[in-house]
């Protein structure tokens, strides 16, 4: 008995300290799982881009989901008739711009007042009637001609005077005489267009632009071809005192009295400070649907035609981008003239810091 005794103490003891042992086991902390490496860290270049399409193809698709997720809320609360949640506005550059004081308000009456004073009140008010000289600086080739080939038939009134060897005071000087509202002038680098600049006439203002991304008509995809009715112009968000100033700039190079049967559109589009341009027109095409209506009682069915309208944009070219450098007082002198405004590379502090 006593060895029996003995044996079962014995047991009794094991397996104590086998349940010791595994409590302090458990007790140990759990290592965790190394996060999964990011693609800029892996050198392999076939397992970065699959490591890399994986992370996408999952942010997508969490995309995706979520979207459901909400569509499937607002369904559900428009059926029990509560409020639908609001619609999630993503947040970009434009609408996180930082704030401005030089913002143009619809109540501002000292703007109003200094648009009645300023040196494009008479062409706007179609007291003057707009009249562009287009030159081009002294050496000109490559698609410089063609450009101005096809901005001669944008802007209505226009007409090439070439330059030669005369300076530009001089050819300011011949517009005036001539009664130009405005000269445009087209400067090329190594055969392709680089700047803009539009001097106002008599007293200025002059504005320099930097040109880019000129695409000709002849390399837009199912262009057209333009008319030569007025067209209409279209300014969209020139929203600063700059901006306004710049856009009433280049509304004086065209009528204020546009001619709609042309069905012609010229857009100048500022967006983070950069000015696309656009021209296209208008076409109406009007196609036959077949509609088929079935009687379920007689179990026959009718097909009729019917007409519909559609419309659409055809670009007719040519398609560039500007950017302000400079905008000066008077016409051109870069001796001794003043500036309005200099775009210089300490202005761009942020991102989201515009000036139009």
């Amino acid at each position: 008995m006593a060895r029996e005794d003995r044996k079962r103490k014995q047991d009794n003891d094991d397996a104590a300290d086998e349940g010791d042992r595994r409590g302090r086991r458990d007790k140990r902390p759990k290592e965790e799982k190394p996060a999964p490496p990011l693609p800029s860290e892996i050198k392999n270049k076939e397992k970065r881009s699959e490591v890399y399409a994986k992370l996408k193809r999952e942010k997508k698709a969490q995309k995706r989901r979520l979207g459901r997720e909400r569509v499937q809320a607002a369904q559900r609360a428009a059926e029990l008739g509560e409020q639908v949640p609001e619609k999630q506005v993503p947040r970009t550059i434009e609408n996180t711009r930082e704030p401005d004081e030089t913002v143009c308000r619809p109540d501002d009456q000292e703007l109003f007042a200094g648009n009645d004073a300023d040196e494009f009140n008479a062409v706007l008010k179609q007291v003057v009637t707009p009249k562009v000289l287009i030159t081009t600086c002294r050496f000109n080739s490559g698609r410089g001609p063609a450009f101005i080939k096809e901005l001669m038939q944008v802007i209505p009134n226009a007409q090439y005077v070439n330059r030669g060897t005369y300076d530009l005071k001089k050819i300011v000087e011949y517009a005036n005489n001539r009664e130009f509202t405005s000269v445009m002038v087209v400067h090329t680098n190594r055969r392709e267009p680089d700047a803009l600049l539009i001097i106002n006439l008599p007293e200025g203002p002059t504005a320099h632009f930097k040109l880019s991304k000129l695409v000709l008509r002849k390399d837009i995809k199912n262009h057209g071809n333009p008319t030569s009715h007025k067209p209409e112009l279209v300014l969209n968000n020139f929203t600063t005192r700059l901006g306004h100033r710049v856009g009433r700039m280049i509304q004086s190079l065209f009528p204020q009295d546009p001619n709609f049967r042309g069905r012609r559109v010229v857009t100048f589009h500022n967006q983070r400070d950069y000015i696309f341009f656009r021209h296209h027109r208008y076409v109406f095409e009007e196609k036959e649907k077949k509609v088929v209506s079935k009687d379920k009682k007689a179990k026959t069915s009718e097909s009729k035609t019917e007409k519909h309208v559609n419309c659409r944009l055809q670009e007719c070219g040519p398609r560039f981008t500007l950017k302000l450098i400079t905008l000066q007082h008077g016409t051109f002198d870069t001796k001794s003239g003043e500036y309005e405004w200099v775009h210089k590379p300490d202005l761009d502090t942020s991102r989201r810091r515009f000036f139009l």
